[in-house]
């Protein structure tokens, strides 16, 4: 089995670079995971140590602006299809398992509506479901509401946030995380106190943050905004995992996508918060290549 790789790139076809980490048995079959936000591939480091141990071939793409991938002017959620086609062909593979994380949840819904002739199984984790449906947001506190007004309406404040914390992460991660941690559930304090999803986390961060803010700051753009295709036009299965607990990414998301995808297997978790990946990956995983 071959060491980890996560520095790959290749070359788009418009001349972009898009980047890439891949984890596990290269002869595995192949699961890609779409990291959540502000994140970037190296945030599935983890979950390749589990494809690892099954056998499985575990490959993270960055998203455009972040880590290895070079930005791309004007994208919307629904262009990330056609950038996975071109590196899952680039890497010779025909059909495929694809979950994402937090953030990484809307493009799996993307791919799933757009490309489902080629996913094996889709999955979405504590995943950000539309803003701009009251069903989804109905958990979200009054600071939370706040917060996106305030993003929807002064864009360029969500990337002076970013900037912040892309610059603590690199002067006092520690901080940042202890900081980060405060609004937590009790459960995802106990996850993020485990030193080894500490140091994960920080070199995620940090990692998000290579090229600057911009990317980052599109994406946080684009989940606030309009899609531009609803979920009730999945047609393939799509599993779903959600902490009751989660602070993050409230209940009431993943509720909404359990009830609007038309072939949805949610699983809801009493106690457990926005880190349950972390002890679920391997049931993920199960559940995705049995």
């Amino acid at each position: 089995m071959a060491a980890a790789r996560t520095d790959n790139t290749i070359r788009l076809k418009d001349g972009r670079a898009l980047g890439y980490a891949d984890y596990g048995d290269p002869a595995g079959r192949p699961l890609f995971y779409l990291h959540g936000f502000p994140n970037s591939r190296v945030g599935a480091q983890m979950a390749g140590a589990v494809a690892a141990r099954r056998g499985i071939r575990l490959i993270a793409p960055d998203r455009p602006g972040i880590g290895l991938s070079d930005f791309k002017p004007g994208r919307a959620i629904g262009d990330w299809p056609a950038d996975m086609l071109e590196l899952v062909d680039a890497l010779g593979i025909d059909r495929f398992a694809l979950m994402g994380m937090s953030g990484g949840g809307p493009y799996v819904a993307a791919c799933a509506l757009k490309i489902p002739e080629r996913l094996t199984a889709a999955a979405i984790v504590s995943g950000v479901a539309p803003f701009d449906e009251p069903a989804a947001t109905a958990d979200l506190s009054r600071w939370d509401r706040m917060r996106l007004g305030l993003g929807r309406r002064f864009p360029w404040m969500t990337r002076v946030s970013l900037w912040l914390v892309a610059q603590g992460m690199r002067r006092f991660p520690d901080r940042m995380v202890s900081l980060g941690s405060r609004s937590l559930s009790a459960s995802d304090k106990a996850v993020l106190a485990r030193p080894e999803v500490r140091a994960a986390i920080i070199d995620d961060y940090v990692e998000a943050f290579r090229q600057g803010t911009r990317g980052t700051a599109w994406d946080a753009r684009l989940y606030l905004r309009p899609w531009g295709f609803r979920l009730e036009e999945i047609a393939m299965e799509v599993h779903l995992w959600q902490g009751e607990e989660d602070r993050v990414i409230p209940p009431s998301m993943g509720r909404y996508q359990a009830q609007t995808i038309p072939n949805c297997r949610a699983r809801f978790y009493p106690g457990e918060g926005h880190f349950l990946i972390n002890d679920r990956m391997e049931e993920i995983q199960r559940a995705l290549i049995p």
